[in-house]
């Protein structure tokens, strides 16, 4: 059962709100409590968002709810956690969010055999246009799908 992959969180937006480049794996350093919440299957990425400061990538606004079984030493929902990469993946980040128009954005949360992992993107920000032509892309493919599903039931 290796690659056993249990998502806990997407962000759906960020596909349409950026063009996303590149995608890199990265770990999380997490407490007991966060860990356990997570299992629960609760956490919000949607806010959030990856920066390089000081030689390390960390991610900030990602909200993961408080154990319900906790006590005093529960976590506070949305501090900023520090990721796991290589050093070249960091300096690639740096380097890359220097340049006009690029970001980091978290994309996907999930346990990978038994291992918090956080899916980040390198993107660039989508303009309005951009986006109309996304949806009316994504509307064209549905309405042709849902055209050629009804021929082949008529032809049958």
């Amino acid at each position: 059962m290796a690659d056993a992959i249990k998502v806990i969180a997407t962000n759906r937006a960020a596909r349409h709100d950026f063009f996303i480049d590149d995608v890199l794996e990265a770990g999380l350093i997490l407490t007991g409590t966060e860990v356990k919440s997570l299992r629960q299957g609760r956490a919000v990425i949607g806010d959030g968002y990856v920066y390089v400061e000081g030689g390390e990538a960390w991610a900030e606004n990602i909200h993961i709810p408080e154990y319900s079984q906790g006590t005093w030493t529960n976590h506070a929902p949305k501090r900023k956690r520090k990721l796991l990469l290589h050093r070249e993946q960091i300096e690639d980040l740096q380097q890359r969010t220097r340049e006009k128009g690029y970001t980091i954005v978290p994309l996907r949360l999930y346990f990978l055999d038994g291992r918090v992992k956080l899916e980040i993107g390198v993107a660039r920000g989508k303009k309005q246009h951009d986006k109309r032509q996304a949806l009316r892309e994504k509307q064209d493919k549905r309405e042709a799908e849902r055209t050629f599903g009804t021929q082949r039931g008529i032809n049958r």
